[in-house]
């Protein structure tokens, strides 16, 4: 019997609060995240974002313990899908592969080859495909496989999305129920869906499949929600957690709270859809702030799905996940890290002023320019603004 190690991929997140700015750094360096027209950049750029940012994002893991929770918890759904496919006679032997903290998927590979593993199923916790999560974390790896060797002769099967797996749907439909059962009229809640948001662009210009399977996904999910309660309930998908000026998906979940607020809905259950473990976007942003935005517009009972951990149904959802795989044809990891084209990034032909699309790209463009002026400036020590006496 072949020994297979089932390499689960996630974000990571910072344990402790020194961790968030090196964590940050390490998020904003990814091409796939800020994508430069000049890549000498990259990093400069990821630097100066961390600095900026970190006081914030620190304040934010403050108000949730201190730290994320999400290593601990993947590194359960590992033991957890790795007790339930030996139960079903797979001698598999799970590794959890961070994108941007420890355990980084360096190490991974690393305890993969030390253990003699025959074949990896490389199983991305993003139920749904993205340039930015499943799509650089698939490039990461055959990245570092590319200077290995060794590893390089170890058959290499790869999950590229799963949102219509049964058991992810069913688990989740089944914590839908139990929030609309608990509220004072449950045929009058609202559902509202709150998917991880991306950049309007790679989605119409790269080809990026995330909206299509977040929409399908909400639609297989709640038509299971209706045949189980017997009756239907109103719902709005929507996204959250953008970053800079850009243009993301839409509608954006604090506007869509604000909206429903104003409709006269008393009762919101909020499913973060695109999220399988607790972190900061559903222990932080939904549980504190959107919470806070809902009740100052009227919604008077706030629930929120807790997040699938190791849901016993969701775990063995992956555990079928992972067997079909083994048994299907080989979805190697070129084909599974092929992405779209690059997105275009300055699509205009002329310039425009204001935050509307056609602007965005100048803005971009200006604030660039200032940056690397700032940051020459620092490195040469001299310059405009040493002369104005601001530096």
């Amino acid at each position: 019997m072949s020994r297979v190690g089932v390499l689960l991929m996630n974000l990571g997140g910072p344990e402790r609060i020194k961790d968030v700015g090196p964590f940050l750094y390490n998020l904003f360096s990814d091409p796939e995240i800020i994508r430069l027209p000049i890549p000498i950049f990259q990093k400069p750029l990821a630097w100066f974002i961390s600095t900026i940012r970190s006081s914030k994002s620190q304040k934010a893991y403050e108000a949730i313990g201190g730290g994320s929770p999400l290593r601990r918890i993947t590194e359960q759904q590992a033991r957890e899908l790795q007790s339930e496919l030996r139960t079903r006679g797979i001698d598999a032997t799970s590794y959890v592969a961070m994108r941007y903290w420890h355990p980084f998927t360096e190490s991974a590979v690393e305890d993969l080859k030390a253990d003699n593993i025959d074949e990896v199923v490389v199983l991305p916790l993003y139920p749904h495909f993205s340039i930015s999560t499943s799509g650089s974390s698939f490039r990461e790896l055959r990245r570092l496989i590319e200077k290995d060797d060794a590893f390089q002769k170890i058959s290499i099967k790869c999950i590229r999305s799963w949102f219509d797996n049964d058991g992810y749907v069913q688990s989740l439909a089944g914590l839908i129920e139990e929030e609309i059962k608990a509220c004072v009229l449950p045929e009058k809640a609202h559902i509202c869906f709150t998917a991880h948001g991306v950049p309007k662009s790679y989605v119409e210009e790269a080809g990026d499949p995330y909206r299509d399977e977040i929409q399908n996904c909400s639609l297989l999910i709640i038509d299971k929600v209706e045949r189980s309660l017997g009756f239907s309930n109103s719902y709005t998908l929507s996204y959250q957690s953008r970053v800079g000026p850009e243009e993301w998906l839409q509608p954006y979940t604090e506007d869509v709270l604000e909206e429903l607020g104003g409709k006269g809905v008393k009762e919101l259950v909020v499913v973060p859809i695109s999220f399988v473990s607790e972190h900061i976007e559903t222990l932080q942003e939904i549980d504190i702030e959107y919470k806070d935005i809902a009740i100052e517009n009227g919604i008077e009972n706030f629930r929120r799905v807790k997040a699938l951990d190791t849901n016993p149904i969701f775990i063995k959802g992956l555990a079928d996940l992972v067997i079909t795989c083994l048994q299907s044809s080989e979805i190697s990891l070129d084909v599974a890290s092929k992405l779209p084209e690059k997105v275009k990034l300055y699509p205009q032909e002329k310039w425009q002023w204001g935050w509307n699309n056609s602007a965005e790209v100048w803005n971009g463009r200006v604030a660039m320019f200032v940056f690397v002026v700032c940051f020459l400036e620092l490195v040469i020590g001299n310059g405009p603004l040493h002369y104005l006496g601001l530096l």
